[in-house]
C-alpha cells in the first residue's frame, strides 16, 4: 500500500518517496521483496496523482500498479488491487510501503508460515517510552482469554484501557485469496476515521471461528514512518 500523501511529512512527495538514508522509503521494501525470489509481480497500490512519480522512482523493480481513486482506508486500498492479482495466487500478502525495515527473511518466511484464512505480524513492545513512543498511536491487538487474536482496535477507536495494550499492529497480513475477496466488500466505515479498515477482517475471521495466527517481530523491524519526528528516529536506527 503506497497511496498515502506526504502531508504529515511536510513534503510534496508521496509519503513512500520521502528520503530515508538517501533512498526513498519504498525502495527499501521493494529491494527486500526482490531478494525473496518471488514468482509473481508485487502490486503497488497508488493514487491517481502519485502513480507516475512512484513508477519513476521504482523503475528498477518489476512491479505492477493498482489505482486507489479515493483514500477510503486500507480495506478499500486492498480491494482496488483485486483485478490485478494473478489467477494462480492462492494467498495475498499485504504490506505498507512506509515500513522500510522489514528483513528479507521475514518477507520470505511469513507467507510460508501462513496457514488457513488469515495470519498477521505483530510488534510486542516493552513500553511506549523513548523511541517506542512512535508506536503509541498504532492499532492494538485484542486477545481473548485463550490468548487468541480476536480483533484489532484502531487507536482513535480504543478505550484508555485498550490503549495500554503493548501488542500493536503494523498492517502486515497474509490472507486466503478467496476468503479475502468474499469478505472485503462487507467492511463498513462506522469508525472515527470514516474509513474501511482491513484490520476489521481479523474480527470477522475470529467470529467465523477461524484461528488467526500471529507472528511477532522486533520493534525496530516493524517500525513505520508517518512524521518528521519518526523519520529522524528511523535515520538513527539505520544500520
Amino acid at each position: 500500500m503506497a497511496a498515502g500523501k506526504g502531508t504529515r511529512m511536510k513534503s510534496e512527495l508521496p509519503k513512500v518517496l520521502v528520503s530515508l538514508g538517501g533512498r526513498p522509503m519504498l525502495d527499501y521494501i521493494l529491494d527486500s521483496i526482490s531478494k525473496t525470489d518471488q514468482k509473481l509481480k508485487p502490486i503497488v497500490i497508488v493514487s491517481p496523482d502519485n502513480k507516475e512519480i512512484i513508477a519513476a522512482a521504482a523503475k528498477n523493480y518489476d512491479v505492477q500498479y493498482a489505482i486507489q481513486g479515493q483514500q477510503l482506508g486500507t480495506g478499500h486500498a486492498v480491494a482496488c488491487a483485486r483485478d490485478y492479482i494473478d489467477s494462480r495466487a492462492t494467498d495475498i500478502f499485504v504490506l505498507n510501503g512506509d515500513h522500510p525495515f522489514y528483513k528479507v527473511a521475514t518477507i520470505k518466511d511469513f507467507p510460508l508460515k501462513h496457514q488457513g484464512i488469515l495470519s498477521m505480524i505483530t510488534v510486542v513492545l516493552p513500553d511506549f517510552k523513548d523511541w517506542h513512543s512512535v508506536f503509541y498511536h498504532w492499532g492494538r491487538v485484542i486477545r481473548n482469554q485463550k490468548n487468541n487474536a480476536q480483533g484489532i482496535i484502531e487507536f482513535k477507536d480504543a478505550s484508555e484501557e485498550e490503549r495500554q495494550i503493548l501488542e500493536v499492529n503494523p498492517n502486515c497480513f497474509c490472507f486466503n485469496k478467496d476468503w479475502l475477496f468474499s469478505h472485503i466488500d462487507n467492511l463498513n466505515n462506522q469508525n472515527k476515521q470514516g474509513e474501511y479498515y482491513i484490520t476489521d477482517l481479523v474480527k470477522i475471521a475470529f467470529n467465523e471461528d477461524h484461528l488467526v495466527k500471529t507472528f511477532s517481530i522486533p520493534p525496530q523491524e516493524g517500525m513505520g514512518i508517518n512524521s518528521l519526528e519518526e523519520l529522524q528516529i528511523a535515520e538513527g536506527l539505520l544500520d
